[in-house]
């Protein structure tokens, strides 16, 4: 069955058309392009197997912003301001407290700017072939040549357009998307819209994104070029950057089943982990746990990005499985390591000990010829830090740190307050001395836990 359009009103006025499907954890998906058209994307047999996937375990939201589909056209006002009007119009109706949030190229500067704007609602953040200045997609002497059809004439622009988003050897789909493009914008709002995006820049608000963040983007995609995204990817604290194949922009165009698993994955694990795992509150007595990948910037070299991150993949799935079994709550992501919070110091270690072995596990079966090994620092601290926003600051958390940093690879490191919690529960301590850290007047003892069962 078809979703039900529905409208919702901005704060300037301008009605917004949207629809819903499935159920559970709301999940919004804004528009790709400057054009964009929900109830053609329906209709097309692709399209809405993308929409169907998608909201298989959660509900999707989709909706057309001002100027193009079935949202009110004879708008005025294209700035990035607006355009966050139209997402707040639509999750405000909705009575959406958080949702995960996915903004695709042109809509990516809009995702950005209401992610930094809002942290508490967004749980999750997704950028698609995105970047976060308009004017870096604009230096493709293609691309502006292109782009300088649109107020001569609408119907070669159309086309032009269709094969560079999609690959100048596509012949039906190119014509397609050509026809689709002239049904969901008029020539004018499209030249105001182009107009008054040149000047999006958000990349002062980058570092300002709290939520978790996925940037994917497609390798021989010509527009936008690869570089923006991992641009994004280094800006945003501790976003993921995962490469895939393909030469279209469209997600559901190519291979769809590395974006809908690579989305699934980054949904899923953030889902689990906010049900099952213990929240950081303020003023209690946690156990912090920290992990880092030895040598994961020359792994990259070594290996090239699509197999390194192969590799850190399985850290990520190690290290997750870990902290659901034993009750631990995933607070953040640091590119190639993990920080972690237990309540209990002894469920803490049990999940440091299956982490090192299951790293085992993984080096051992390694070939020769296959993925390189995992070599994994853990380091354990407890205290009474500072709880704020689902995230823990303070003391507490920069001593488990640099406990961590301390370690050799496949070492567990932990301090002498962890060691005295989890005394006489079977735990087998080593005794390593005292040891200067960074940014620590006074030495700290260090204790080493022995995880493999010969020792």
């Amino acid at each position: 069955m078809e979703p039900r359009i529905q409208y919702a009103q901005t704060t300037d006025g301008v009605s917004i058309a949207f629809w819903t499907l499935g159920e559970g954890t709301p999940f919004v998906s804004m528009p790709v392009f400057v054009w964009g058209h929900i109830q053609m994307d329906w209709q097309d047999p692709v399209g809405r197997s993308w929409s169907q996937r998608l909201a298989e375990e959660r509900q999707l939201i989709r909706y057309d912003h001002r100027g193009c589909g079935l949202s009110e056209r004879e708008v005025t006002d294209f700035s990035l301001d607006s355009f966050v009007m139209d997402l707040e119009a639509v999750v405000d109706h909705l009575g959406l407290e958080k949702f995960a949030l996915m903004g695709s190229v042109v809509s990516g500067p809009v995702a950005i700017s209401y992610a930094a704007r809002h942290p508490e609602r967004v749980s999750h953040l997704v950028l698609w072939c995105s970047f976060a200045r308009t004017p870096d997609i604009y230096y493709s002497p293609q691309v502006e040549a292109t782009l300088a059809l649109a107020d001569k004439d609408w119907d070669v622009f159309t086309q032009a357009m269709a094969r560079v988003l999609l690959g100048w050897e596509e012949g039906e789909r190119a014509r397609d998307l050509a026809e689709y493009m002239r049904e969901s914008i008029s020539p004018e709002p499209y030249q105001a819209f182009m107009a008054a995006r040149r000047e999006f820049d958000v990349s002062d608000l980058l570092p300002r994104v709290r939520s978790p963040t996925l940037v994917l983007h497609r390798r021989q995609v010509p527009w936008p070029p690869l570089d923006l995204g991992r641009r994004l990817a280094s800006r945003i604290p501790d976003a993921r950057l995962a490469l895939l194949e393909g030469t279209s922009a469209r997600p559901w165009v190519g291979d769809m089943e590395a974006v809908l698993s690579a989305i699934g994955e980054f949904l899923g694990v953030g889902e689990e982990a906010e049900a099952g795992a213990e929240s950081p509150e303020a003023g209690a007595f946690r156990t912090v746990l920290f992990t880092d990948v030895e040598g994961s910037t020359a792994l990259t070299q070594r290996l090239g990005d699509a197999r390194a991150r192969e590799v850190l993949r399985q850290h990520e799935r190690i290290v997750r499985e870990a902290l659901k079994s034993h009750g631990g709550s995933e607070l953040k992501t640091m590119g190639d390591g993990f920080m972690a919070s237990f309540s209990s110091a002894t469920r803490a270690l049990e999940c440091a000990i299956a982490m090192q072995r299951a790293f085992a596990v993984w080096n051992r079966d390694v070939g020769a010829q296959g993925p390189a090994p995992l070599r994994v620092r853990i380091g354990l601290n407890a205290g009474e830090p500072i709880a704020e926003e689902e995230d823990l600051f303070g003391t507490a958390v920069n001593l488990a740190k640099r406990i961590c940093d301390q370690a050799e690879p496949g070492q567990i490191l932990v301090s002498d307050v962890v060691q005295q919690l989890a005394a006489g529960k079977g735990f087998a301590f080593v005794d390593k001395g005292e040891a200067t850290l960074k940014g620590f007047d006074e030495p700290v003892r260090l204790y080493e836990v022995r995880w493999r069962e010969e020792e």
